[in-house]
C-alpha cells in the first residue's frame, strides 16, 4: 500500500483542485491520501466522489498553532467532517487567518507596498488565505522576483511577515482534533530548526497534550534526519507519518507520493486504524 497523508489543494495554498490532486494522486499509484489543507476541511466538499476510482481518501487537516514562540503545525487525520465543535474550531482558525493577513498587510505597507491586501484576497479566492498568497502577490507587483526571495526577504520565519501571536496554544490544537475522535500528528518537525533539545521539548508537550504521532518523513528527506527523526519516534513510543508535503507540481523534492520511504523500526501510523 502506498500512503501520502499531508498534500495541499486550491482550498489552501496548493495549485490543484481536489479533484485535480486526486487524479495526480491516482497516476502516482498511491493508495490512501489525505488532503490536508491548512486550516479548513474545504476540499473536501467539493471532491466528485467517481473521481476516486478505489482511492481511500482520510479526512485531514494542517493546523497552526503557538509554541513557545514558534509557529508549529499539526496535522489531523482520520477527522469527522460533520463534527459541529471541531468545524467551530476552523472556523476560528479562519477568522485568524483573516486578522493574521490584516496585520501582515499593515506591516509590509510600512515597508513601502500599500494597499496589498486585496490582491493577496483575490488570490486565495475561497481558499485559505496564507503568506503563499502575499509571495504571489509580491511577485505580481514587482516587489520580488521569485516566491523563495518573497519568504527570504519580507515572508520567512522572523521577517516582517511572521506573524504568530493570532494562533491558539498546540495544547488547544491536539485537544480539537483529540475531541473529534481525529489522530493529532506533528508535522514535518525538520521544519521548524530546533535544537535538538527544543524538539524533545516541543515533542513531550505534543504527548502531554494527547499527540499519537509525528511526520517522520516529510517529502524526499535527508536521510540522516529520516534516521534522527524515526530514533525521536520510537523513543517517543509515537506512531509515525509519512507524507509528502505536496502543493504544486514541479517540486521535485515534495511531489506527490513520492517522499523518501518510512524507517522499518516505526510503527505507520495507518497500522492502528
Amino acid at each position: 500500500m502506498k500512503y501520502d497523508l499531508h498534500s495541499h489543494t486550491t482550498a489552501s495554498d496548493g495549485e490543484l483542485s481536489p479533484d485535480a490532486l486526486i487524479a495526480r494522486a491516482r497516476e502516482a499509484d498511491i493508495d490512501v491520501l489525505a488532503i490536508t489543507d491548512h486550516d479548513t476541511l474545504a476540499a473536501y466538499g467539493e471532491i466528485d466522489q467517481s473521481t476516486l476510482r478505489g482511492l481511500t481518501l482520510i479526512p485531514g487537516t494542517e493546523l497552526s498553532t503557538q509554541w513557545q514562540k514558534n509557529n508549529v503545525h499539526i496535522v489531523g487525520l482520520n477527522l469527522p467532517l460533520d463534527d459541529s465543535a471541531f468545524n467551530d474550531a476552523i472556523a476560528s482558525q479562519q477568522r485568524s487567518r483573516i486578522e493574521r493577513a490584516s496585520i501582515i498587510a499593515d506591516k509590509l505597507a510600512k515597508k513601502g507596498f500599500a494597499d496589498i491586501l486585496p490582491g493577496v484576497l483575490e488570490k486565495a479566492g475561497k481558499g485559505s488565505i496564507g503568506r503563499p498568497h502575499f509571495a504571489q502577490q509580491l511577485v505580481e507587483i514587482g516587489a520580488v522576483k521569485s516566491h523563495e526571495e518573497a519568504f527570504k526577504k519580507y515572508l520567512g520565519t522572523g521577517k516582517t511577515g511572521d506573524v504568530k501571536q493570532v494562533w491558539p496554544q498546540l495544547d488547544e490544537v491536539v485537544g480539537w482534533i483529540r475531541d473529534a475522535g481525529g489522530t493529532a500528528v506533528l508535522a514535518h518537525p525538520d521544519k521548524y530548526r530546533l535544537t535538538r533539545s527544543k524538539l524533545h521539548r516541543l515533542t513531550d508537550d505534543f504527548i502531554a497534550a494527547g499527540g499519537e504521532a509525528i511526520e517522520v518523513v516529510s517529502g524526499k528527506q535527508d536521510k540522516v534526519r529520516t534516521r534522527e527523526l524515526a530514533k525521536l519516534c520510537v523513543e517517543k513510543n509515537l506512531l509515525a507519518s509519512s507524507g509528502s508535503d505536496f502543493h504544486q507540481p514541479g517540486k521535485f523534492w515534495a511531489e506527490l507520493g513520492q517522499q523518501s520511504p518510512l524507517p522499518e523500526e516505526c510503527t505507520p501510523v495507518w497500522d492502528r486504524w
